[in-house]
């Protein structure tokens, strides 16, 4: 609705005759008329009268005669004032837009939530950009050509040239025609409209909600604490500098976590490489290289095909040890406390396949009896063929299974100079196995080596 003080009214004919009041946009590009209807016998709005008012306030481009008609109509069959109605209309000039490279808007895409009373699990969340190797990260958007513009005066307005500052690619990106593309799986970066993808993700303070589970190909580097129930999954190596409160995490390269690792029964570790902590408490945790702990070993099952040090001071309390090359630490056991056991000297991954295999066979012997049992007393025909399909199926799965337990048992891997070396006390209760030969714990032992000498598990002082 146009302004009254902007409104001009071109007195035509007789003052009882019907007429237009017209007002004007900004910069003219619109024209607004008032129909003011005839009264007293005066004359209706015609089309003449209408030409005329457009000629003298000199509207002659995008003329709306549909509009004007309509509201000649209504206004004189009515004899009622018509308000506002867009008699003109100019068009705008759009702009020329000089080629840019622009960030592509999937990278940003916030991920849709489940409709509905779904419950949204917000750790599945995170606010980095990690990208793949080929990805595309930005395309050149081409050159859009400008139009000039016109007002309801037919004056030209000229377009304008914009050129917009553009993304470019930086380190770790190239660039093909019109994309620049990752060079490598890492985080996206964007930095003064310079993109970057960086093999190694730092987070600068706690992991929790506010970033997710931490999914990423590189190195991760977290200054602050892990929270419980957040999941770290990493393609290289993890390095924490507080306390890891372990749900679930599994690295391709090294774990170093400053402070300890609790894992309140349920956490799961499996390490590509190394691991380094101050204690370790309440989990599981699988690692192919060695593990260094500090401080403590508590109600834990520890598994590396290394070798397992503690400092001086450090013991192992309530926890099952499978190291392949040997354990040194400063006690094993507490009086009183929960069994600890420690195995050396063998590979504890073709342990854990063995007993897999060892468990399917048995599952699938009671099967097998099971079916042999309902063939015995089933007389329909039709269903004793299925189950003697059934059960020879099983068979043959069975032999199977045996096959591999077979292969496996074949593939022990033993270290026998594997050791035991305790700088304090072994308890009494412990329980040491080296190459599977057991040697229980059944007096206290005090600065001592644990060997295996002839087939036998031996004991000796240390010097």
């Amino acid at each position: 609705m146009q302004d009254s003080q902007n409104r001009q009214t071109i007195v035509l004919g007789q003052p009882n005759d019907g007429n237009l009041s017209v007002g004007f946009g900004e910069k003219d590009m619109e024209a607004w008329a008032d129909f003011i209807p005839p009264i007293d016998g005066g004359s209706p709005i015609t089309n003449r009268l209408v030409r005329m008012v457009l000629s003298r306030l000199n509207i002659v481009h995008g003329v709306r005669w549909d509009l004007i008609r309509q509201a000649m109509q209504d206004c004189n069959s009515g004899r009622r004032l018509i308000r506002d109605i867009l008699i003109a209309k100019g068009e705008e000039p759009v702009n020329e837009i000089t080629a840019f490279f622009a960030v592509n808007p999937k990278l940003y895409a916030h991920p849709k939530l489940p409709e509905g009373n779904d419950r949204v699990d917000y750790r599945t969340y995170t606010p980095f950009i990690i990208v793949k190797k080929g990805q595309v990260l930005a395309k050149l958007r081409p050159r859009r050509e400008g139009k000039n513009g016109m007002n309801v005066h037919g004056e030209l307005l000229p377009f304008q040239t914009i050129q917009p500052t553009g993304v470019r690619g930086g380190d770790n990106t190239r660039t093909e025609g019109d994309l620049i593309l990752a060079e490598i799986d890492g985080q996206m970066l964007e930095k003064s409209k310079v993109l970057e993808v960086r093999d190694t993700l730092t987070i600068k303070g706690p992991v929790g909600y506010a970033t997710g589970n931490i999914i990423f190909p590189g190195d991760v580097f977290i200054t602050g604490p892990v929270s419980d129930g957040f999941k770290i999954y990493s393609g290289g190596s993890v390095t924490i500098k507080q306390t890891f409160d372990v749900t679930d995490a599994i690295t391709k390269g090294d774990l170093k976590v400053s402070g300890g690792i609790i894992g309140r029964g349920r956490g799961l570790l499996k390490i590509g490489g190394s691991l380094s902590a101050k204690f370790v408490e309440n989990c599981r945790a699988a690692v192919r290289k060695s593990i260094t702990v500090d401080r403590a070993i508590v109600n834990a099952q520890v598994w590396t095909l290394d070798t397992l040090a503690m400092g001086d001071r450090g013991l192992i309390l309530g926890a099952d040890v499978y190291a392949l090359k040997g354990i040194r630490a400063g006690g094993i056991g507490k009086k009183d406390g929960k069994v600890s056991r420690i195995h050396c000297g063998v590979d504890f991954t073709v342990e854990q396949e063995k007993a897999k295999h060892n468990n399917l066979v048995k599952v699938l012997g009671a099967r097998i009896r099971k079916l042999r049992e309902l063939l015995e007393s089933e007389g329909d025909q039709e269903r004793r063929a299925k189950l003697e399909a059934d059960l020879e199926r099983m068979l043959e799965e069975q032999q199977g299974v045996s096959g591999q337990l077979t292969e496996l048992l074949g593939k022990t891997v033993r270290d026998e100079n594997a050791v035991v070396e305790v700088s304090g006390e072994v308890t009494p209760g412990t329980l040491i196995e080296i190459c599977q030969v057991g040697f229980p714990v059944t007096e206290s032992l005090r600065r001592v080596r644990i060997k295996l000498e002839r087939g036998m598990v031996v004991a000796e002082a240390l010097c």
